[in-house]
């Protein structure tokens, strides 16, 4: 290793964005040291190098479980990744490169330094069907979705039939709904049924089937829908 004066300023400013979806469902993109909720989560891993002239540059991504130096995820050689985390856990990133140029070698981060280090931590899953909706168009309650305190779910398909066994309704993701229409109009009040199958980061899997009630004529002055 060169530790001359004028080889000094090669170095790297690593940064993350994450890409993950708020607690109403919006997608967020924030520049973040460390990320905390729900799976899935898409994260951007840059270098950001400085300086790098002529010297030949090598980047080096490490993944692995927080604790776990040993149990490494990912290890990629480029200047920047993207990785979707899909799995329950905790996990940090690093960023090691060398600049090289005449025999010459700079290594970040220098023996004397610690890396800089992403923690990403993503919670168990959790998922919940409501068994009431009223689609009268009061902004109350109007369409029919998973509950808000769902956590990690990385597949989901949601059904909705009549009682006679007819599909009427069917959607993919954990966050998406129903308006409670058919070819455009609300269906009559009475029980429906929901059928869901999902997964979560940590592996577990629903098969939640229940009633639900459309109750029209239930409003936020009156009481609510009757939700559970």
């Amino acid at each position: 290793m060169c530790g001359a004066a004028e080889l000094s300023a090669q170095t790297c400013n690593p940064t993350a964005t994450f890409t993950y979806a708020n607690d109403e469902g919006e997608q967020v993109t924030e520049e973040l040291e460390s990320y905390s909720g729900s799976a899935p989560v898409t994260a951007a891993f840059r270098a950001n190098p400085e300086d790098v002239e002529d010297f030949v540059a090598r980047y080096e991504w490490i993944i692995y479980e927080t604790g776990k130096e040993s149990n490494i995820i990912v290890h990629r050689f480029d200047e920047d990744i993207e990785y979707t985390f899909l799995h329950s856990g905790s996990f940090t990133v690093e960023c090691k490169a060398t600049f090289v140029e005449n025999g010459d070698t700079i290594f970040y981060p220098a023996e004397d330094e610690e890396p800089v280090r992403f923690t990403v931590s993503v919670s168990e899953s959790h998922l919940e069907m409501p068994n009431a909706f009223s689609p009268n168009g009061d902004g109350y309650n109007d369409t029919y979705r998973a509950k808000d305190n769902h956590k990690s779910i990385v597949s989901f398909k949601a059904t909705v039939f009549d009682r006679w066994g007819r599909k009427l309704y069917s959607w993919n993701d954990v966050n998406g709904e129903w308006d409670g229409k058919v070819n455009g109009k609300v269906i009559k009040d009475g029980v429906y049924y929901v059928n869901v199958t999902a997964k979560g980061a940590d592996g577990r899997t629903y098969h939640i089937r229940r009633d639900v009630n459309v109750l029209t004529k239930y409003t936020e002055m009156n009481g609510g829908s009757g939700e559970e």
